[in-house]
C-alpha cells in the first residue's frame, strides 16, 4: 500500500493549519489559543443576549464543524482531531466563552466518544451555574438493529439540525425552544451513505478494504464498515432507488401517502459534481413519481465529508402532515432553513447561495485566549464548619445522704444503733467521642480506594478474557489519585458536595476512556445534587438521592441500562436496594450493606449476559459465561467496601 499524496504541511499540524486559514478568510470567526486541547472556532459577533448554538467532534468532515460557525447557526464549533472526539476541556472552554444568560445548546452527533466528552462538560458547566442544554442526532438507517447503547450514527442529517436551531436561537428564541426544535428535526430524519472507496487518513497508507469494482451501502464517515457490498457497482438509478427504498421502508422513518420532504445530497468528499448531479436527478425523478412526494427544499453539496472519500449519502426530512402540530411545524421548519446564516459552509437551498463575509485584511486577526476555568476549577470549597461549643460543666454532685441507721444486732442489754455507710453514686459515663466533620467519608473513601487497588490484579485477570485487560489498573489508578489526595489531605471532606466534585476531577485526570468519562459524570451529577441541600449536615437520605442522580446522569450519556453488561448492573440495583432499606427505616451502615450485596448479585448476574458495548461484544458467548463484567465487578468491590466502613464505626 503507498501512501496517499495530501496538500498538508504535516499530518500532526493539519487540523489546526485548517483552523488557521479558515479563520484568516472569514473575519467574523476567530480561534481560541489553548493548544493541543482545545482547538475551537467562535463566531466574534455572537450575541451572548442569545442563545449560544454549540457543535463539533471530530476533524475530516469539513465544511462541518467550524464552517457552520456564523450567525443564524452555530456560535462555537469545536474541533478534535481527524476522527477523534474532541476534549471535554475543549468542550468547556467553548461554553465557557460564548454561553451568556440565555443559555447554550450543544448538538452532538451519536458516537459514544462525542456522547460521553460533550455530556461531561455539560455536566461540568450546569455544575458552574451556567445554563446548558443538549441534543444528541442519530440517523444513520445502516443498521437495522443498532446496540442500545452505541445507537444510531450521526451523520449528514446533523447539518440540517444546526440550522434550524441556529436560526431559531438567532431569532430571540428561549434555550427550552431551540432544543425542542433541534429535537423535532433531529427525530425526523433518516440519512444513509454509500463508499466508492474508502477515506485516506493523512499521513497513513491507502485502504484496500474496497477492490476497485465494490462499492459499500452504509458505510459510514470514519470508514466504518457498512451493511453490504456490491460489484460490480450497479447503475446511478438503480442504486438511488435502493437507497430510498432502504430510507423509507426500515423501522426509523416511514413517508406518509403524498409526503412533503427535505432532501439532502452530500457529497462524502471525493465524489466530481458531475456524478452528484446525476444522482441528484435520479434521487428528485424517483421521489416525485415512485412516491409521491414533493419536494420542498433541495440542498446539494459537500456538508459533511469523510476526507476524500468518493461517495454520497441520501438524507430525507420529513414530519407527519396529517398531525396539525407538524403542519404548522413543516411550515415554521421551511422558514428556519431559509433564514439567512453568515456560516461559511452552509450553500443554502438550490437556486442560490446565501452570502457570506468576503476576505479580509489578514494583519487585523488574532486569536482570543481561551478562558481560563474558575478558580479550584469550577470547585466551591467552603470554610470548615464552626466547631461545637464545648459541653457545660455538669453541676457539682448532690451531697450524700445522711448514713442510715440500723438497729445493733447486739443482745447486750445496753444496745445502741450503729450508722451504715452509704456509697457514693457512680460518675456519668463519658459521652461517646464525635467524629470530626468529614472523618466518617474520609474513611469510606479510604475504604474503597484501598479496596480497589487490592482487587486490581483479579480484575485485570478477568478483563484480559473479556476486553482490553485493563480495567483493574484503570481503577488503580483513580484509586492512587483518591489516597494521593486524602493523604494530603487535599479534600474538603467536611462538605460532601465539595468532595463530590473534587473526585470527579481527581478520578477524570487519573482515567481516560469512556469509564473516566463514566464516572466523572456520575461524581459530576452527584455533587450537583448534593449542593441543593446543606453543606455539612448531609443526610443518609441525601447521599441517596446524589447516588440516584449521578447514574440518572450516566444512563443518560452512556445509554445503558440493566442488562447491558456494564458497571450499571451492579449500581442500579445497588440504587433499588438502598432507596428501600431508607424506606423501611434503615439506619446507613444496614443500607450500605444491603446495597452492596445488591451490587455483588447484579455483578454476578452478568455471567453469560450479551454485552451490548465495548470490547466485550466481541467475545464469544462461551468466554461471557465464565466471566462477570469487570465494570460491574469493581463497582460492587467498593460498594461493599464502604458498607463495611461504615459497619466498623
Amino acid at each position: 500500500m503507498t501512501t496517499t499524496k495530501k496538500l498538508l504541511n504535516s499530518p500532526d499540524t493539519a487540523v489546526i493549519d485548517a483552523l488557521k486559514g479558515l479563520v484568516l478568510t472569514y473575519g467574523h470567526l476567530q480561534r481560541l489559543e489553548g493548544l493541543p486541547q482545545i482547538k475551537v472556532v467562535i463566531n466574534r459577533n455572537h450575541d451572548s443576549s442569545k442563545v449560544a448554538v454549540i457543535s463539533g467532534g471530530g476533524s475530516g468532515h469539513e465544511p462541518a464543524h467550524a464552517s457552520y460557525v456564523g450567525e443564524g447557526m452555530l456560535a462555537a464549533a469545536v474541533c478534535g482531531d481527524i476522527f477523534a472526539s474532541p476534549s471535554t476541556e475543549a468542550v468547556l472552554a467553548a461554553i465557557r466563552t460564548v454561553t451568556g444568560p440565555a443559555g447554550c445548546l450543544l448538538i452532538v452527533k451519536n458516537y459514544t466518544g462525542d456522547r460521553l466528552n460533550f455530556g461531561l462538560a455539560v455536566e461540568q458547566a450546569l455544575a458552574e451555574g451556567l445554563m446548558v442544554e443538549m441534543v444528541v442526532v442519530g440517523e444513520d438507517v445502516a443498521i437495522e438493529c443498532p446496540s442500545p447503547i452505541a445507537g444510531r450514527r450521526g451523520l449528514a442529517g446533523t447539518v440540517l439540525v444546526h440550522k434550524a436551531a441556529g436560526a431559531a436561537a438567532a431569532r430571540g428564541a428561549p434555550l427550552p425552544e431551540v432544543a425542542a426544535i433541534a429535537s423535532r428535526v433531529a427525530g425526523a430524519l433518516a440519512t444513509l451513505g454509500v463508499g466508492l472507496t474508502v477515506c485516506t487518513l493523512p499521513g497513513k497508507p491507502t485502504s484496500d478494504r474496497l477492490g476497485p469494482e465494490e462499492v459499500e451501502l452504509g458505510l459510514g464517515i470514519h470508514g466504518e464498515p457498512g451493511r453490504t457490498k456490491e460489484s460490480p457497482p450497479p447503475p446511478a438509478g438503480d442504486l438511488v432507488r435502493r437507497m430510498l427504498v432502504q430510507l423509507t421502508s426500515g423501522p426509523f422513518f416511514r413517508l406518509k401517502a403524498d409526503p412533503r420532504v427535505i432532501l439532502l445530497v452530500n457529497n462524502l468528499g471525493g465524489t466530481p459534481p458531475l456524478e452528484l448531479s446525476v444522482v441528484t436527478g435520479e434521487a428528485l425523478t424517483a421521489l416525485r413519481q415512485e412516491y409521491g412526494a414533493a419536494v420542498d427544499r433541495l440542498f446539494v453539496g459537500p456538508y459533511m465529508t469523510s476526507l476524500d472519500m468518493a461517495g454520497m449519502s441520501l438524507t430525507l426530512l420529513s414530519y407527519d402532515l396529517e398531525d396539525e402540530h407538524d403542519r404548522d411545524g413543516w411550515d415554521e421548519l421551511l422558514e428556519l432553513l431559509d433564514s439567512p446564516t453568515l456560516a461559511p459552509g452552509w450553500a443554502g437551498a438550490c437556486g442560490g447561495r446565501v452570502a457570506v463575509p468576503g476576505p479580509y485584511d489578514a494583519s487585523s486577526y488574532s486569536d482570543v485566549p481561551a478562558p481560563l476555568p474558575p478558580k479550584d476549577n469550577g470547585i466551591e470549597i467552603p470554610p470548615p464548619p464552626e466547631p461545637e461549643p464545648e459541653p457545660e460543666e455538669a453541676p457539682p454532685s448532690p451531697p450524700p445522704p445522711p448514713p442510715r441507721r440500723r438497729e445493733s444486732s447486739s443482745s447486750s442489754s445496753s444496745s445502741s444503733d450503729e450508722e451504715e455507710p452509704v456509697p457514693p453514686p457512680p460518675p456519668p459515663p463519658p459521652p461517646p467521642p464525635k467524629a470530626k466533620p468529614g472523618e466518617v467519608l474520609g474513611r469510606c473513601l479510604r475504604a474503597a480506594a484501598e479496596a480497589l487497588l487490592a482487587a486490581a490484579p483479579a480484575l485485570d485477570e478477568m478483563d484480559a478474557k473479556v476486553g482490553d485487560g485493563d480495567c483493574g489498573s484503570t481503577v488503580a489508578s483513580a484509586a492512587s489519585a483518591i489516597v494521593q489526595q486524602l493523604d494530603a489531605d487535599e479534600m474538603a471532606l467536611y462538605a460532601p458536595a465539595t468532595v463530590a466534585m473534587q473526585l470527579a476531577r481527581c478520578v477524570g485526570n487519573a482515567v481516560g476512556g469512556s469509564s473516566g468519562a463514566l464516572y466523572d459524570i456520575f461524581l459530576t451529577a452527584a455533587a450537583r445534587q448534593l449542593k441543593t441541600g446543606p453543606i455539612y449536615d448531609v443526610s443518609t437520605q441525601d447521599w441517596a438521592e446524589a447516588f440516584s442522580a449521578g447514574l440518572a446522569a450516566v444512563q443518560k450519556y452512556g445509554r445503558a441500562d440493566v442488562g447491558c453488561r456494564t458497571m450499571l448492573d451492579a449500581l442500579l440495583p445497588a440504587r433499588d436496594a438502598l432507596v428501600a432499606s431508607l424506606e423501611t427505616g434503615c439506619d446507613a451502615a444496614a443500607a450500605a450493606a444491603a446495597a452492596a450485596a445488591a451490587a455483588e448479585a447484579g455483578a454476578d448476574a452478568t455471567r453469560g449476559m450479551h454485552a451490548t458495548a465495548g470490547r466485550s461484544s466481541y467475545v464469544p458467548a462461551e468466554v461471557l459465561a465464565e466471566v462477570p463484567d469487570p465494570g460491574a465487578t469493581a463497582a460492587a468491590v467498593w460498594l461493599r467496601a464502604v458498607a463495611q466502613a461504615l459497619q466498623q464505626l
